[in-house]
């Protein structure tokens, strides 16, 4: 391959990674207001149980349906190509966002839970766009290249968001319709783009089956080395996500503001996260590495998630552009962290076993959030505080483990190319 079409296919994960997380981002500014302050309906007040706990759950299903896709989709993608399991999975995402327009239409709770669950089994394949962004090194330096593939990420959670927050007076189900249109998009796209590669030679349902079972992303657990760098994300993940699920709720509860204010603060948070992942993590990288940036990034993390669910409306933009230059800095190791030190188990597993993490953390933080939130969301958001806080203690306990093990790495890469 060469560098020029290295760059052609960077560029082409990276417009399917803001279309297909445009998508998903689609919904989030809608569904607080929609289960919280919109007239109550079947959907939201299933059973007579309260709103809230309603939101936490459904919050909880996609995530939930990540967390199954992530186990085994980067994996496939491994053995029978990333072209045709992202094929696969864009068309599943498509159907799964009709259906949940759908649900919504017909006012069924189980119906929507099912539907955003199919819609997060097929999401698993965000995994792939990194892994292929990973494996277009040395053409593309590796660092440079996840962090544009994330760069694209967040700009797709900016857009989104922002297509919600304007979207919703036309009815929450017809945002979920538009999201169908992104995918689609998506699916046509990688269509042209994406050439077959890595297609398996033994396409039985046996080989399969055996794929799943035996190279899935938790088998890297097994690796010893790579348990520090797991509870690290895991907890900072749960951390981030109570963030993430639950500053909606927070606006709604003590701001008093609705789809298009948690659009706009969304769009701060994402701007940053785009120019410091685009611009200077990278850079950053190579200066100080991934440890020094990983404990930096989630202390100053720590901090502002302390602070967040007290601010007036004055500070709330200046306050998530802050949260998000410290997201990009941190997010961005751990992909880079992965694919250096591990990539050679399989760049599909180990970037499904990040977003497995990241989908567990989800599933956790929803289900138990929405009851917390009850209370308080401050208090949901301040746990998370707490969460970054431990994982910041499991980086420092496991630094020199960590270190010991780059610096074999380095020496056998040396070795490697004498």
């Amino acid at each position: 391959m060469t560098r020029q079409k290295a760059i052609w296919v960077l560029t082409s994960v990276m417009l399917l990674s803001v279309l297909g997380t445009a998508g998903i981002a689609l919904p989030y500014p809608v569904l607080a207001p929609y289960f919280l302050d919109s007239p109550p309906n079947d959907l939201t007040h299933f059973m007579g149980i309260h709103p809230k706990i309603l939101l936490g759950f459904s919050l909880a299903f996609y995530p939930l349906g990540l967390l199954i896709g992530n186990i085994f989709v980067g994996a496939l993608s491994d053995s029978y190509g990333r072209r045709k399991v992202l094929l696969i999975t864009l068309f599943g995402s498509t159907v799964g966002y009709v259906l949940t327009a759908l649900a919504i239409y017909y006012e069924s709770f189980i119906a929507f839970s099912l539907a955003r669950l199919l819609t997060g089994v097929c999401e698993g394949n965000m995994s792939i766009a990194r892994a292929i962004a990973a494996e277009l090194h040395p053409h593309i330096e590796r660092t440079k290249a996840i962090s544009m593939s994330y760069a694209a990420n967040y700009a797709g959670w900016m857009i989104g968001p922002i297509a919600g927050g304007f979207l919703v007076v036309y009815g929450v189900a017809s945002v979920f319709l538009i999201a169908a249109a992104g995918i689609a998009v998506a699916l046509v796209l990688v269509f042209f783009t994406i050439e077959r590669s890595q297609e398996a030679k033994d396409t039985s349902m046996l080989h399969f089956w055996t794929v799943i079972r035996r190279n899935n992303s938790l088998t890297l657990l097994k690796d010893k080395n790579i348990l520090p760098i797991f509870w690290f994300y895991f907890l900072y993940t749960m951390g981030l996500n109570a963030f993430y699920d639950f500053y909606p709720v927070w606006f709604v509860d003590y701001l008093d503001e609705g789809s298009k204010t948690i659009a706009w603060a969304t769009v701060a948070l994402t701007a940053c996260m785009i120019i410091v992942s685009s611009f200077f993590v990278d850079k950053l990288n190579a200066r100080y590495g991934e440890i020094k940036l990983i404990i930096v990034g989630s202390s100053l993390l720590c901090l502002s998630f302390i602070g967040q669910p007290f601010i007036e409306m004055d500070l709330v933009y200046f306050v998530f552009a802050t949260i998000g230059v410290f997201i990009a800095i941190a997010n961005g190791m751990v992909p880079t962290y992965l694919s250096k030190y591990f990539g050679h188990l399989g760049q599909g597993k180990v970037m499904g076993l990040q977003t497995t993490t990241f989908c567990v953390a989800n599933v956790l933080v929803a289900s138990l959030g929405g009851p917390l939130s009850i209370l308080s969301s401050r208090w949901v958001i301040l746990a998370g505080a707490g969460l970054v806080f431990a994982s910041i203690l499991v980086m420092l306990k496991t630094r020199n483990r960590q270190q010991a093990m780059i610096d074999k790495h380095t020496k056998e890469q040396e070795t490697l190319t004498l």
